[in-house]
C-alpha cells in the first residue's frame, strides 16, 4: 500500500507541476521518478484521484486535479445514490452482498467504487444486487463500522 500512496503523491505532484497532455507523458514522468507502472494501473490511479482534463485555451487539453469542493460534492452525490438504492447487506467470507431496489444496483456499485474505499477490492452489479469484494481478512464488523462512519444514514 505504501507504494501506491507514494505513486499517487507523485502523480499529484507531476500534474500540479507540468501541463500533462496524455497518459503517455504522465507515464514518462512517473518512470523518471522511479515508478514503473502499466497504463492500466495509471488509469485506475487517475480515476481514484478523479483527474480530469481541462482546456488550455489553445485547442488542447491537459490533466488537472479536482478542487476540494468538487471532491466533497461528488462524495455527497455518491453517498446519496447508495442511500437511495440500499435495502440490506449480507456477508460471506470476504464478500458483502448489498441488496438494492430493483434497477439501482448499477448506480450503487458505481457510487461504492467512486468512494475509493481502500477496504474494497471491487464491485459487480446485477439488477438489485451488488457483490462487494472486500480485502482478505477484513472482518465483517470492521467493514460495517467503516460503512457507518462514511454513511451514517445506512441501517446496517
Amino acid at each position: 500500500m505504501k507504494e501506491k500512496e507514494a505513486r499517487l503523491r507523485a502523480i499529484k505532484k507531476i500534474i500540479k507541476t507540468y501541463k500533462i497532455k496524455s497518459q503517455r507523458d504522465l507515464l514518462k514522468h512517473l518512470r523518471e521518478n522511479g515508478f514503473n507502472v502499466t497504463q492500466a494501473t495509471l488509469s485506475r490511479d487517475m480515476r481514484f484521484l478523479r483527474v480530469n482534463k481541462i482546456s488550455d485555451g489553445e485547442n488542447g487539453y491537459y490533466y488537472s486535479l479536482p478542487s476540494l469542493d468538487m471532491r466533497i460534492d461528488s462524495e455527497k452525490s455518491f453517498i446519496k445514490d447508495i442511500i437511495r438504492g440500499f435495502i440490506s447487506i449480507d456477508y460471506s467470507g470476504n464478500m458483502a452482498i448489498m441488496h438494492t431496489i430493483p434497477g439501482h444496483a448499477d448506480s450503487v456499485a458505481f457510487a461504492i467504487d467512486n468512494l475509493s474505499l481502500d477496504e474494497i477490492i471491487g464491485t459487480m452489479a446485477g439488477d438489485d444486487t451488488v457483490l462487494i469484494i472486500l480485502k482478505e481478512n477484513l472482518e465483517k464488523e470492521e467493514f460495517k463500522k467503516m460503512l457507518k462512519e462514511k454513511i451514517p444514514e445506512l441501517e446496517l
